[in-house]
């Protein structure tokens, strides 16, 4: 068996074919029957009326059908009214670190890296875990100064308050500076128990997270200030996308997201709106919003793609189905129920939809009816009434030729 070409084209399906095809023959075949024989603008007992006139709304006419027309199509009727509308905005984002969640790792004296503990980057830490040994000078100084003050204080036990007072203060001095180079309160306290000064001391994590870098080797001579880490605290995430710059109105701090992740099918995290950017894109017209998830079982990592929905707060709106609006791409078109049975194509405009109506804009006011299903085909019936109308004028449109007259029987011979 020849294995198929990656190239060669999928074979269609028969079924989803023929259903297309029967659809489309069932509509061309209604508008065929609601037009065949139809040359003159006259009113059949159908109760189809063909004095259709032209309207605003580009070549659509209005159009007039009976209630067994309207049941053939499925033509439904919805009610412009005022309710609340859901705004939802729909973006794609990247998974991003929490910039309040990350800590850079340096030595505030000088000194050289005697041992790491933390070698990797990539590796998970936890606060106050040591991450490396550094040698610094100046801190076994401060040490030795620290144990001279104590040695004085011994030998003057039995000297003037001022003495004794000053080998206090170059005691506390010490401290205070071993204290301001983040010397752990420890490792002084057990070189004042032991009276020898250590060479080393640890520098620990100043919180929980992943060494996303690490910048010292052992060996390395490091100056004050240096980063020698970055540790970033996962458990919480920001996910950063771009919305259009007409949603920015709809879009509130605070507001409720649902993301969604490509790696992660099935996947739902529900978070909030943590910030909208003050600039737009002159380009894309585009502005960036940070939503904030929980990440407390570390399944979501920075640099993941996902997709954002974002939900404002329900406010009162006029409104139509979307099921009810035709959008050409050049106009935005429905069908309005008249009084008299008729129906009017209406251009409007429309705000941005939730998952099931449209905002309306301008075009329609509270208690108007429109057509809610069937706006295809009556859109269709519209404008070949339009097209059609239009050819009257043309030799041969005016009227259907009258059928020739069948010629009289001869009358019987007689013998």
């Amino acid at each position: 068996m020849t294995p198929s070409s990656p190239f060669q084209p999928a074979r269609p399906r028969p079924m989803l074919g023929w259903v297309v095809i029967g659809l489309a023959a069932a509509g061309a075949a209604f508008l065929v029957w609601r037009w065949s024989g139809r040359s003159t603008p006259t009113t059949h007992a159908g109760g189809h009326d063909m004095s259709t006139m032209a309207t605003g709304s580009g070549s659509a006419r209005e159009v007039t059908l009976g209630a067994t027309d309207q049941r053939l199509i499925g033509i439904t009727f919805a009610a412009v009214d005022t309710a609340p509308l859901a705004r939802r905005v729909r973006t794609v984002g990247i998974v991003a670190t929490d910039e309040s969640r990350l800590a850079a790792v340096s030595a505030k004296v000088d000194g050289w890296v005697e041992r790491l503990t933390v070698d990797f980057t990539g590796e998970r830490v936890s606060r106050g875990q040591v991450l490396l040994e550094l040698y610094s000078p100046m801190v076994v100084a401060a040490l030795e100064e620290l144990l001279l003050g104590h040695r004085l204080l011994r030998d003057l036990a039995d000297g003037t308050p001022e003495a004794r007072r000053a080998a206090e203060d170059l005691i506390a001095a010490s401290r205070r500076r071993l204290g301001y180079w983040d010397v752990p309160a420890e490792t002084i306290a057990r070189v004042e128990a032991t009276g020898v000064p250590v060479r080393t001391f640890p520098v620990a994590a100043p919180s929980d997270g992943f060494a996303l870098e690490k910048a010292v080797v052992v060996g390395q001579r490091v100056m004050a200030g240096e980063a020698l880490y970055r540790l970033a605290d996962l458990t919480t995430v920001w996910i950063e996308g771009e919305v259009y710059e007409r949603d920015l109105g709809s879009l509130r701090p605070g507001d409720q997201a649902v993301a969604r992740f490509t790696a992660l099918p099935g996947v739902v995290r529900n978070g909030r709106v943590a910030y909208l950017y003050p600039v737009v894109d002159a380009a894309t017209r585009t502005a960036r919003i940070r939503v904030e998830v929980s990440n407390r079982d570390l399944a979501l990592r920075p640099g993941m793609y996902a997709t954002l929905e974002v939900d404002g707060p329900p406010r009162p709106a006029l409104s139509i189905p979307r099921s009810a609006a035709l959008v050409t791409g050049q106009r935005t078109l429905v069908f309005l129920k008249r009084a008299d049975g008729r129906f009017e194509p209406r251009e409007v405009t429309l705000g941005p939809p939730d998952d099931d109506r449209y905002e309306v804009l301008a075009g329609l006011a509270p208690g108007d009816t429109v057509v809610a299903s069937g706006t295809f085909l009556l859109d269709a019936e519209s404008n070949l009434g339009t097209m059609l109308g239009g050819m009257g004028g043309m030799p041969g449109m005016d009227m259907a030729p009258a059928p020739a007259k069948a010629p009289s029987p001869a009358p019987p011979r007689t013998r």
